[in-house]
């Protein structure tokens, strides 16, 4: 009886051993499939990521002294803001929805449209953009070197102290740490328990409608341009609004007609914090942006169980926000002011 107990055991276990390895097997070949590979904790240079944070939160950066890069890129939002399009210096209306910052230095290229081809040029641009911060970066460099702590605080990080080179470079360096890893990631390493039985079977779905065909990589998504309307017109008659020229995409830089309306994707990390979403932050929930994606990217209608379960996928890509990402009490960084 035993020997029969313990053979059913045993064949029970291989059963389940097979099972599990099927499972870890079709995982690994969705990953493979998607390009997709796990976050790393950031292990970065703590004292300019320090500076560079408290640039980062400075609204001496702008003209009228009222905005900072975290006016837009809010952590409290997914490192992206809560309104439809950005609101600039003198409370002026920007035509485009600020992406988010997190994970950024993963994209192949900064903004929508790609003009920026890394951080350091995309923190330059926004501090002398007249309708975004406002200003000149003589003036920036004349207003903290007024600031001994500020002085103090570049010269332990460069030689040659306060310069807009310097400011851009601080601030780069501290949104370059901010990586957030999360749940998904330790999925992608090989946790089966790491994500729900909704967060999975929204995956699934994900590779097999065709989602990560343009969201691919680690940070799914900022790896290529893509037209926005790809199977189904977007900037038809039934889009309910004037087509501006932030809608033209890429081809605001390249002045190539094929560019037109071709836009970075962007990243699906942390996006069920960065309502309003799209170029022009048309859709306000996420259920109504996947719903878009699969219309106007796929040409297909998913039904309500197709969208919930993605929806509950895209949950599962939020991530940790490294300690060091907010600002603490004290704003210097040198011993006599900590």
């Amino acid at each position: 009886m035993r020997r029969v107990l313990g053979v059913a055991a045993f064949t029970l276990l291989s059963a389940l051993t097979l099972v599990a390895r099927g499972a870890v097997e079709a995982t690994s070949r969705n990953v493979s499939q998607a390009g997709l590979e796990p976050l790393a904790e950031p292990r970065p240079d703590m004292p300019k990521v320090a500076l560079g944070r408290r640039l980062f939160f400075e609204t001496r950066l702008s003209g009228d002294g009222t905005l900072s890069c975290a006016s837009c890129h809010s952590l409290d939002h997914g490192g992206a803001e809560p309104r439809v399009t950005s609101l600039g210096i003198g409370g002026v209306a920007g035509p485009i929805n600020s992406p988010t910052v997190l994970n950024s230095s993963l994209n192949f290229a900064q903004f929508w449209d790609g003009r920026a081809a890394d951080l350091r040029e995309q923190a330059r641009g926004p501090v002398t953009n007249p309708i975004e911060m406002g200003t000149s970066f003589d003036r920036v460099v004349a207003t903290l070197t007024a600031d001994a702590s500020y002085a103090a605080d570049f010269s332990a990080q460069y030689a040659d102290g306060i310069t807009e080179a310097n400011i851009v470079d601080a601030i780069a360096v501290y949104e370059a740490a901010l990586i957030t890893p999360g749940r998904f990631d330790d999925f992608l390493r090989g946790d089966q328990t790491a994500l729900s039985a909704d967060e999975r079977a929204g995956y699934e779905l994900f590779i097999g409608l065709g989602c990560a065909s343009c969201h691919r990589g680690r940070n799914l998504g900022g790896t290529m341009y893509q037209r926005l309307g790809v199977v189904r017109e977007y900037f038809g008659r039934n889009l309910g609004r004037l087509v501006t020229e932030a809608d033209n995409g890429r081809f605001n830089v390249t002045h190539n007609e094929s560019d037109r309306h071709r836009f970075k994707v962007p990243t699906l990390r942390n996006i069920e914090l960065t309502a309003p979403y799209f170029h022009d932050g048309s859709k306000a929930t996420l259920g109504e942006a996947v719903l878009a994606m699969g219309s106007y990217q796929l040409g297909r209608d998913f039904d309500t169980e197709q969208v919930r379960l993605v929806v509950a996928f895209l949950g599962a890509l939020t991530g940790r926000l490294p300690t060091f990402a907010r600002m603490p009490d004290k704003v210097s960084l040198t011993p006599e002011h900590k």
